[in-house]
């Protein structure tokens, strides 16, 4: 099997689902696990919270300002949201849930509003001051 033919049966089993997420939302989200873990000292499972707030830290380094028009864009509104596309992915085989596990763990993490209203630092450095 291909790349592309793997690629297009993980997208289809992921449409059946019938969430509205854009399909750039599950790379967003697989991105955002990848982020985190790597900057534990090893790889470990991550709970709901962990991947939560790692999606705002990605979508904030990647995004900047435009963070939650994005992410909104994509389907992503909330943290409940972001548990669904995880969901998703496990069902979909390309996570594994630990018994117990539940997409609740995702629910009223933080308000989205809120958490992307606040707490941006600017990384613009060299920022030249335009000359009359």
């Amino acid at each position: 099997m291909n790349d592309l033919t793997f690629v297009a049966d993980v997208l289809t089993r992921i449409r059946s689902r019938g969430d509205q997420f854009d399909e750039r939302a599950y790379l967003f989200v697989l991105g955002a696990i990848e982020y985190v873990q790597a900057r534990l000292p090893a790889r470990r499972h991550l709970a709901g919270a962990e991947v939560a707030w790692a999606c705002r830290d990605l979508a904030w380094e990647q995004f900047g300002l435009l963070a939650p028009a994005v992410l909104s864009h994509w389907g992503i509104t909330s943290t409940g949201s972001v548990g669904r596309v995880v969901f998703a992915l496990v069902e979909a085989g390309l996570l594994v849930a630990q018994p117990g596990d539940s997409v609740d763990d995702f629910t009223e993490v933080y308000d989205f509003a809120q958490a992307f209203r606040s707490g941006y630092v600017w990384n613009g450095s060299g920022a030249k001051q335009l000359e009359t």
